[in-house]
């Protein structure tokens, strides 16, 4: 004969604070990957099944017709998102290492004992807590061709300004848009890369300097190894951000002049909030992910080959 055994509540209270415990760390983070996924995962899914439609708020308020993949082949023979992707592609590696070495060269001043550095270290982060459009609307007065300041000290310096302003001109206004992003996210590099510093410990830098090695010397070869992993990380990071680079282009040349400083974040923009063009927008956005996804997965996997965790 089968018996059935009862358990008290008492008896199934170890039980359940053992399953607690042992899922607490789950549990936990369970709402925010929720979260993540409502934000992230159905979008990317909506997007996918989109970009196979002929879908145009502006016809009307459904998919028309089944296109396979004419979304993505009017997207890469495109020469506006051709030379969206050219321009991105500069403005990130330009811009991640441009930032990356000014931030190393300021983290290795913020380490000098001079007087106010203090001071210097507080006022340092500020631009990155400006909103990129605020930057943005700050930049676009001060290159003002009518009486800018950057216009007027480029001027006083006899440096030659184009007459339709640093903005209004193809030859500058890529290079404007990257000394702005260079600007706000500079001391993002540095604060970071600082820190990183102060956890290098003293007695292998005194051991090095009682070998006579060199500043260089023990930068490169004790220091930056030290702080590569953490170096790799923020350039990643820092990367896909400029990647979807969008407001400041925004506020300050709107893409132009002609294709000159269109982005890709600004093309999404421009097809799917102004043209209201949805398939074509939405197979804009799976091509910018696969880009995205190949740049970073060979970084990662080059970068961090030869690493052991």
């Amino acid at each position: 004969m089968h018996s059935t055994i009862i358990r008290s509540p008492q008896a199934l209270a170890p039980v359940r604070r053992g399953f607690v415990r042992r899922n607490l760390p789950y549990l936990l983070i369970a709402p925010s990957v929720i979260m993540l996924l409502a934000l992230i995962a159905y979008p990317l899914l909506f997007a996918l099944k989109s970009s196979f439609y002929f879908w145009n708020l502006q016809v009307g308020p459904e998919p028309m017709a089944f296109v396979g993949l004419d979304n993505y082949v009017q997207a890469i023979n495109a020469f506006d998102f051709r030379a969206a992707l050219t321009n991105t592609l500069i403005l990130s590696v330009l811009g991640t290492a441009i930032e990356f070495g000014l931030g190393l060269a300021i983290a290795l001043v913020l380490l000098k004992t001079l007087p106010g550095m203090n001071v210097v270290r507080a006022l340092l982060i500020l631009p990155t807590t400006i909103a990129p459009i605020v930057v943005g609307f700050l930049f676009r007065y001060l290159c003002d061709p009518g009486g800018g300041l950057l216009t007027w000290v480029l001027q006083s310096l006899w440096l030659p300004v184009p007459a339709e302003g640093i903005l209004g001109s193809p030859s500058t206004a890529l290079a404007a848009i990257l000394f702005v992003d260079i600007w706000q996210w500079t001391p993002f590099f540095a604060i970071v890369l600082y820190a990183s510093l102060l956890a290098v410990p003293d007695e292998i830098i005194e051991a090095a300097r009682l070998d006579r090695a060199s500043a260089l010397t023990i930068l490169m070869r004790i220091k930056l190894p030290l702080i590569r992993r953490t170096a790799i990380i923020i350039v990643m990071l820092r990367f896909m951000q400029i990647f979807n680079t969008f407001d400041t282009v925004l506020v300050l040349t709107r893409g132009g002049p002609g294709t000159t400083t269109r982005t890709l974040g600004y093309s999404l923009y421009e097809q799917g909030l102004v043209n209201f063009n949805v398939g074509l927008v939405s197979a804009m956005t799976w091509i910018t992910v696969l880009i995205v996804n190949v740049i970073v997965a060979l970084y990662v996997f080059f970068a961090f080959r030869n690493e052991e965790w």
